[in-house]
Order: C-alpha cells, then structure tokens, then sequence
C-alpha cells in the first residue's frame, strides 16, 4: 500500500511540475485620442456634445421663449472683428447665432475652426437693427448693410464655456 501511495505521489507531481507555457494576448485598451482645445469662459469638457446636425433636431422643437441647456459641436463661420463678443457656427445645414453669458468673456478675433459650447439654446426672431449692427461688427460694406430690411428667425446660444480645438 505505501508503495502504491509513493508511486501516485511520484506521478502527480511529475505532471504537475510539467512545463507547459500558455500565451495569452493581452490587447492594451485602444487610447482615446487626445484632443487640445483652448479653453474660455467655464471650464468645460469635450464629454456628451452633440453633433449640429442632433443639435438643431433639439432646436425645432423650441419656440420663442423656450431654451434649453445643451452642449454642442459646431465649425466657426464668422465671429466678431471688434471685439469677439459673438460667432456664428455652421451646424451642417443650418447656422447658430452664439454669444457669451453677461460678456464675461470674448473668442479670439482670428478664431477658427471646430468648437464646443456649453450653455442655453434658443430661438428668437432679431431685429433689422441688431442685425444691421452685427453686420457692421463682421466688417459687411454699407450697401450690403442697407440690404437689410426685415427681421430674421434665428437660432441662438448664449454659451458660459466654449472649446475651441487647436
């Protein structure tokens, strides 16, 4: 009997020590790429922005007097050359008017670019002189301001933080 338990032991652990190498690929997380944004206003994050084009689903549903806190991605069209204290952004098929909460801050003048902005999205209806007065803030010529002659349906943002990619 001690010999039948001496050669069971001998054979366990003669398989046991057995050198088997076993590869397992490890697959290192994919890295986020690392985007530089600029930042002004409320520190901001890149998190949960929406695309333009969900933004403006968003924006026809409101109607005058609603708004609605969002943030969103957008591409700067023009922003203004005084002073920077508005932009306009391209949405995919529509245009954002975006100005900055109590002027506590201001974009650069030479802007440009991809941006995200946080803040309130909503819509009014601007008036022929606050659109004649931002015309002459973009630089337009006196003709092209006297074009204006009626007041505009328009989607606008007043935005607390903005993003702007480098």
């Amino acid at each position: 009997m001690k010999k039948t338990i001496l050669l069971l032991a001998l054979s366990l652990a003669l398989f046991s020590c057995k050198n088997e190498e076993k590869t397992t690929e490890e697959k290192a997380p994919e890295a986020k790429k690392e985007i530089a944004y600029a930042s002004f206003g409320k520190e901001i994050t890149d998190a949960d922005a929406l695309t333009g084009e969900r933004m403006m689903e968003n924006y026809k549903d409101l109607k005058v007097g609603d708004t609605i806190i969002s943030k969103m991605k957008g591409k700067i069209i023009e922003v203004c050359s005084k002073k920077g204290c508005w932009m306009t952004l391209d949405t995919g098929n529509d245009e954002v008017m975006v100005k900055f909460k109590d002027y506590g801050f201001f974009m650069p003048l030479n802007a440009e670019g991809d941006v995200i902005i946080n803040g309130k999205a909503f819509v009014t209806e601007t008036s022929v002189d606050e659109l004649r007065h931002y015309a002459e803030d973009a630089g337009k010529t006196e003709e092209e301001i006297n074009k204006i002659t009626e007041p505009k349906f328009e989607y606008r943002f007043e935005a607390d933080g903005v993003l702007l990619q480098q």
